[in-house]
């Protein structure tokens, strides 16, 4: 089982590797071609998004506070040097800044500056995903972006959406780490030994995190009362 989060540093060189990754995509990627999951999106409109959010974010965690957002404006052209300057952006404000020290973010967890070691990194490894490239995903990392979902996002869910029901206890299970967490109506999820639930639903944790973010992947396979987890699994989580 894995302890989640990491250490905010721990994140640096798991962002340094998916960056590289992703710039790799769109340098050898086809720029004018679909994103199928991110409607309407092509490969360039996904760089850019994630170039400026990068750049966004190292401006944030620079000041502490929150900035205008501008995911839109990207390069002329030289689209994968443009990204790797801005995910360059990003690591340097990074390793200068104090993880424990105050500062704006919109998830549902103490306001540091450790939050953006890790959204960072889950950010762009769904995005790398959302690609088509050929990276693999570390599980531990996975299952962290699974933990990120349920202790960071679903807390600030009604941001965005409705929140979803739950009528009795669901567990989720990564079939890879062994890492489990078990969601009680009304109380936060709790990562640990599966309590007594319902239902349950187990995948790896990848597809697990790329169903929670709504992309294409392997279901989880649900065992108990499959109308309880498939309905909870259904809801949207994030903006």
């Amino acid at each position: 089982m894995t302890t989640m989060p990491f250490p905010a540093r721990d994140y640096l060189p798991v962002l340094r590797e998916l960056t590289g990754a992703f710039a790799e995509a769109l340098r050898v990627g086809d720029l004018s071609a679909p994103v199928p999951d991110c409607a309407g999106w092509t490969l360039a409109d996904l760089g850019t998004h994630l170039g400026n959010v990068h750049r966004w974010a190292a401006a944030v965690v620079t000041t502490g506070e929150v900035q205008p957002q501008d995911f839109d404006s990207g390069a002329d052209a030289g689209l994968a040097s443009w990204y790797a300057e801005s995910a360059g952006l990003l690591l340097d404000a990074l390793e200068r800044a104090t993880p424990e020290d105050r500062c704006w973010h919109f998830g549902g967890t103490e306001k540091t500056k450790a939050f953006w070691f890790r959204r960072q990194v889950h950010e762009t490894a769904v995005h790398l995903a959302d690609s088509g490239s050929g990276h693999v995903l570390d599980p531990a990392v996975a299952a962290d972006g699974v933990d990120e979902v349920l202790g960071a996002w679903l807390p600030r869910v009604t941001r965005w959406h409705t929140a979803p029901s739950l009528a009795a206890p669901l567990a989720l299970r990564t079939t890879d780490t062994g890492d489990a967490w078990t969601l009680h109506p009304g109380e936060p999820p709790a990562l640990g030994p599966a309590a007594e639930p319902a239902a349950t639903a187990e995948a790896t944790a990848r597809d697990l995190l790329l169903h929670l973010w709504k992309r294409t992947a392997t279901p989880p396979r649900l065992s108990g009362d499959t109308a309880l987890a498939g309905g909870f699994l259904q809801a949207p989580f994030t903006a």
